[in-house]
């Protein structure tokens, strides 16, 4: 969340993290993604002011996926007025996968990754450190698409893992217990106007907050792509979130993953075998199918409203 028309439901993940009592989040990574990771890791500090939260660190991440060009940003400033709210604070030292390795490994078992953007830093941390694999809890990633296709030429992977695939190839072959959130259910998971006009009813400074940049943010995907007929929002983040209290908010199918590396055509593109053969190959992940759209809108905004 940043300027009007900037995408919003990275930043509603990030407050209903802050917001769940069986959650704490305890550290946020940013990474080139959605935008450039100076501006991500300027708008994530800016956020966690807006919710009461400045005490969680922020470390800047990679600012490049691994091998591949980085992604073209649309060229509108997303942190109008951001550098004077924050006065000069700024990220917490260190680089983001050494933190995340950190972390992990200082209470194994324990922590939960959850990776709403490209996986660059979660790759490299994977490759630094081995041993994160068995350490983590679980890492779950918003990120790909396993019973559909993007329907777009121009990038045929779903964003996160089309903008670093060999990142997204690298956890998937870690080992780490993995869960993917992809767009076979955040797709159906959607904030319309009318939840937008709730929150800013609140009278609350974040909830009105978001609900302007809500209704900002339809306004932009209407005009940005006229074809497909917005009138809301998908909530892909915040599901990935939700689904660590509440993994009962989707239907899971171990699957064995892939994603292409090689071809431009296919970048970025997850393959995945259900495991209907007779002889099917070992499992690296559960994938969502299945979401309850209903009771994860409820769970979600009855939480935002109470910010």
């Amino acid at each position: 969340m940043g300027t009007a028309g900037s995408d919003i439901d990275d930043g509603f993940a990030m407050a209903l993290a802050v917001d769940l009592p069986d959650q704490s989040l305890e550290l946020v990574t940013t990474v080139n993604g959605n935008t450039d990771v100076e501006t991500s890791t300027l708008l994530a500090l800016d956020l966690l002011d807006r919710l009461g939260r400045p005490d969680i660190p922020v470390v800047k991440g990679a600012g490049a996926p691994l091998l591949r060009p980085v992604h073209e940003h649309p060229a509108r400033d997303r942190v109008a007025g951001v550098r004077e709210r924050l006065a000069g604070r700024t990220p917490a030292p260190g680089r983001a996968a050494t933190a995340i390795i950190d972390h992990v490994l200082a209470s194994p078992g324990e922590i939960s990754l959850i990776a709403i953007g490209p996986l660059t830093n979660v790759a490299v941390a994977l490759t630094l450190e081995p041993a994160l694999s068995s350490a983590v809890k679980e890492i779950v990633v918003m990120g790909g698409v396993f019973l559909r296709t993007t329907r777009m030429l121009a990038m045929p992977g779903e964003f996160n893992v089309w903008v670093d695939p060999e990142a997204a190839a690298i956890v998937l072959n870690s080992g780490a217990p993995l869960r993917f959130i992809g767009l076979d259910v955040t797709l159906q998971v959607q904030l319309g106007r009318a939840d937008a006009d709730r929150l800013q009813a609140t009278g609350r400074p974040f909830p009105a907050y978001a609900g302007a940049c809500a209704h900002a943010w339809i306004d932009y995907l209407q005009d940005a792509y006229p074809g497909r007929g917005f009138r809301s929002a998908p909530m892909h983040d915040p599901l990935a979130v939700a689904v660590v209290s509440r993994p009962e908010l989707v239907t899971w199918r171990p699957a064995r993953v892939a994603v292409e590396v090689c071809s431009d055509i296919t970048r970025g593109v997850t393959v995945a075998d259900l495991l209907a053969g007779k002889e099917p190959p070992a499992p690296n992940c559960l994938v969502a199918t299945e979401v309850d759209s209903a009771a994860f809108i409820d769970f979600f905004l009855n939480h935002i409203l109470s910010l």
